[in-house]
């Protein structure tokens, strides 16, 4: 192989490694995840979740894990510790809610 095959190679291989990555990311929770998290005492706490890091979907706008579209969205949730998620206070002054937040 020259050296030019091994560079297009490797940039292809690179490619298709961040688009599985990037895809599993934006997968729903599997059953096994809600699970554990419900387990492990864990509860669904919406508005407190950063741009792209909500847990699964809540409405128009999250379709699955990893889509918010922005920081603390009303509609996307992110599991918090049982117990916690009202007392979770965001920039603002807001709080997490056990509901979605309507805007």
């Amino acid at each position: 192989m020259s050296a030019k095959t091994n560079v297009t190679a490797a940039l292809l291989a690179g490619a298709v490694a961040s688009l599985i990555a990037s895809t599993a990311g934006a997968a729903p929770l599997s059953s096994a995840e809600v699970k554990a998290a419900t387990a492990a005492h864990k509860e669904k706490c919406f508005g407190v979740a950063l741009k792209g890091q909500n847990d699964c979907a809540a409405g128009p706008g999250t379709t699955c894990q990893g889509t918010s579209t922005m920081d603390f969205q009303g509609n996307s949730w992110k599991f918090v510790q049982g117990g916690t998620c009202t007392s979770i206070q965001v920039p603002g002054g807001a709080h997490g809610s056990l509901t979605p937040i309507k805007s």
